[in-house]
């Protein structure tokens, strides 16, 4: 079994903790997540109850390629843009190369609770960002390593699975 499911923002890739978890969208027993979103983090992430498909869904070995909508702070240079291309070199090592371009607002995108801190002076850029391996906070860690710091980060697509047809909280069987 295979769950898309669209996590809203502030809700714990758990079903159990403190504050929002997934036991508040999901009645489903013995479905884990294949990988996580941080608690900021908005958008799909899928759970199964088969191990095998969750190890292949989340290793990096299997190089599943993620999408990510990114809305940034300022305007990304071709050389900032360039820099997420080819790798980012962080605390914990260079990224793989991403395909990275920029983009309008995503279209039907929902309003988020809270919304992100708006400041007249510095402009936002959206970004479709893909990358194929999952550094812990890593889309964030690679923007701000280029000097565009993520305020918005909804995670679109998992290989062929994406979020259309799915609002915040909710989710489907496929």
């Amino acid at each position: 079994m295979l769950i898309l499911f669209n996590k809203p923002f502030a809700t714990l890739c758990q079903f159990s903790g403190e504050g929002q978890t997934l036991a508040d969208f999901i009645d489903i027993p013995g479905v884990y997540p294949a990988g996580r979103l941080d608690k900021d983090s908005e958008g799909l992430l899928l759970l199964t109850d088969d191990g095998t498909l969750q190890h292949r869904i989340a290793h990096p070995r299997h190089k599943q390629w993620k999408i990510y909508w990114v809305q940034v702070e300022g305007v990304p240079t071709t050389a900032s843009l360039t820099q997420l291309k080819e790798g980012v070199t962080l605390k914990d090592g260079r990224t793989r190369p991403a395909r990275v371009e920029v983009m309008t607002e995503p279209d039907g995108l929902w309003p988020r609770d809270p919304p992100i801190r708006y400041r007249k002076q510095i402009s936002t850029t959206w970004l479709a960002l893909s990358i194929r391996e999952g550094k812990n906070r890593q889309v964030r860690r690679m923007t701000a390593a280029v000097g565009h710091p993520t305020l918005r980060l909804i995670r679109y697509a998992i290989a062929d699975h994406t979020l259309d047809g799915l609002e915040p909280g909710e989710w489907r069987r496929i």
